[in-house]
C-alpha cells in the first residue's frame, strides 16, 4: 500500500490533496518537521524529519516522502505528478506528452517563480503581521516581486477553467496550493480577478475541502 510520510500542515498538502481526489487509500505516516518541536531528539518525541526511523526512509531529511511498492520519492511536485500518472488513468494526469510537458512547466513555474515570495506573505500572516504596519509593507515588497509572475499566470488563466487540458488536473493542485501562500494578500488577489475566481474554483472542490478539514484539525 502507498505510504504517506508528513504532516497536513506542510508541502505534504499537495499530496494529500491529491489523494482525497483520487480517493486513494494510502498509511498515513504523520511525521512533523523538527523544528515544531523543542527537542525534536528527545525520548519520547513523536516521529520527526530528524527521528532516526524517518531519516531510514528519507536521508534528505524533509517531508513529504512516500513508499510505493519500493519506490520512495521526496519532493511533493514530484510525487504529485507521479501519482496522478500512475492512479489516475488520464483523467487527474497528462493524456499525452504535450500535456506531461506543461504540468511540468507549470509545476517548475509556480516553485521557481511564485513559492519564495508567496511564502513570505504567508509566514507574515500566520505570525500575525499582516495588520501592523510594518507587515503590511514586508507583504507589499513581496506582493510586488509577484506581479510578473501573476501577471503571466493571470493572462493564462484569462479564457481557460483550469490549467492544462480544460478540465482540473494536477496542475492545478500544484500551482494552487503554491498561489494559497499569498492568498490572504487581498490587494495582490483584487489585482489579478481570473487567478482569484480559479483559485475559488479549484477550494471549493470536495477533495481540497476534506484535505482542509483534516489540515485544520492536525
Amino acid at each position: 500500500m502507498l505510504k504517506v510520510y508528513g504532516c497536513y500542515k506542510s508541502r505534504a498538502t499537495r499530496v494529500l490533496w491529491l489523494t482525497e481526489e483520487l480517493e486513494l487509500a494510502f498509511d498515513h505516516v504523520p511525521v512533523l518537521q523538527a523544528n515544531k518541536l523543542q527537542d525534536p531528539k528527545a525520548e519520547g518525541a513523536p516521529i520527526n524529519t530528524q527521528s532516526p526511523e524517518f531519516l531510514a526512509v528519507a536521508p534528505f531529511g524533509g517531508i513529504p516522502v512516500i513508499e510505493d511498492d519500493g519506490l520512495v520519492l521526496f519532493e511533493s511536485l514530484a510525487i504529485t505528478l507521479y501519482l496522478a500518472k500512475q492512479y489516475s488513468n488520464g483523467n487527474l494526469g497528462p493524456q499525452d506528452l504535450e500535456e506531461d510537458g506543461q504540468m511540468m512547466q507549470w509545476a517548475l513555474f509556480a516553485a521557481t517563480e511564485i513559492e519564495a515570495n508567496a511564502l513570505k506573505i504567508s509566514k507574515i500572516t500566520a505570525d500575525g503581521r499582516l495588520d501592523s504596519d510594518a507587515g503590511k509593507a514586508e507583504a507589499e515588497v513581496a506582493a510586488r516581486l509577484l506581479k510578473r509572475p501573476f501577471a503571466a499566470l493571470e493572462k493564462h488563466l484569462l479564457n481557460r477553467l483550469y490549467m492544462v487540458g480544460d478540465r482540473f488536473t494536477v496542475a492545478d493542485i500544484n500551482t494552487a496550493e503554491i498561489v494559497r501562500y499569498a492568498q490572504a494578500y487581498k490587494p495582490l488577489m483584487e489585482a489579478f480577478p481570473a487567478i482569484a475566481a480559479w483559485l475559488e474554483r479549484c477550494q471549493s472542490r470536495p477533495a481540497f475541502q476534506a484535505m482542509w478539514e483534516k489540515r485544520a484539525a492536525e
